[in-house]
């Protein structure tokens, strides 16, 4: 089974730094989040020799998807009421209302309405997102650190909207849990009535067939597909800045390695080791008398 090893050539700050920048690009307050649980989960199965198998990281990008997803699933679901409310007769005026309303309204619970079916979907979003996008490199003939940032985007891309395509039906029925609610008029404006959430698959697929579950699917794929891209091609840039700076690489728009540089030294141990080579050039220069 093939390998891949954790870049050590990054301080934790660069990382850290990295995936706040390519969620602030991509509009995304989960991103960094996401980016910074994965690499902890990575971390947790690499090996001694900092490898970590393709399902290893399969299972840490799932892991990962999933902790976020929890952490942040009240908001989601907020938003969603935000969005489908009577704008002429509003049940909330903003999001802390939203939140205090629903609170006390329909309990804590209310909030994780259709978490089950959220973290269910992300597993085969993150899992076939980073199998895709770990395979697409077989299309290219060239190794993953060597792509240039239009591969990189094409490759996250596509992976994101096979996998989203993938996992749509269970966006589909949560946004309907989400929407539903016996406090809001209508129900929430939901077009089916269910009881739970394989009564909502059932529900749809009885009043719109089997297709109804991925409606709407062409325009998130419109935003799922270039968030994703600008996600990871700012985190793959980020990380090529990081990487000229510390030294490793001839320029941020190649992968270019420095001439005579052990890409395997990690970066305090590269710095002290141009700090001896300075020092001792200096003294070497010193006249003797």
């Amino acid at each position: 089974m093939a390998t891949w090893r954790r870049d050590g050539r990054l301080t934790g700050g660069q990382r850290l730094l990295c995936a706040g920048l390519a969620g602030a690009l991509s509009l995304s307050l989960t991103a960094p989040l996401e980016l910074a649980t994965a690499r902890r989960f990575v971390v947790m199965f690499t090996d001694d020799l900092g490898h970590i198998s393709q399902w290893s990281s399969i299972m840490a990008g799932s892991l990962a998807g999933m902790v976020s997803t929890i952490v942040t699933y009240p908001t989601d679901l907020i938003k969603t009421r935000l969005i489908v409310q009577n704008m002429l007769e509003p049940s909330y005026r903003g999001l802390l209302h939203a939140f205090s309303t629903i609170y006390q309204q329909e309990g804590f619970l209310a909030l994780y309405r259709g978490v089950s079916l959220t973290v269910v979907g992300a597993l085969p979003f993150s899992a076939g997102s980073l199998l895709v996008h770990m395979n697409l490199e077989k299309i290219w003939n060239g190794p993953r650190d060597q792509f240039s940032l239009p591969q990189n985007f094409a490759n996250v891309c596509l992976a994101a909207a096979v996998t989203q395509t993938l996992s749509f039906p269970f966006e589909t029925v949560k946004r309907k849990m989400q929407a539903q609610s016996p406090y809001l008029p209508h129900s929430g404006g939901v077009d089916v009535h269910f009881s739970g959430a394989v009564d909502c698959f059932r529900q749809i697929v009885k009043a719109q067939g089997i297709l109804g579950l991925w409606n709407g699917l062409t325009a998130n794929l419109l935003k799922i597909a270039p968030y994703f891209g600008i996600m990871f091609s700012t985190f793959e840039f980020c990380k090529r800045i990081c990487l000229y700076q510390n030294g490793y690489i001839l320029s941020p728009l190649s992968y270019k390695l420095t001439p005579g540089v052990d890409q395997s030294l990690q970066p305090q141990e590269l710095r002290e080791l141009k700090k001896f080579f300075k020092t001792r050039k200096l003294k070497s220069k010193k006249p003797t008398l």
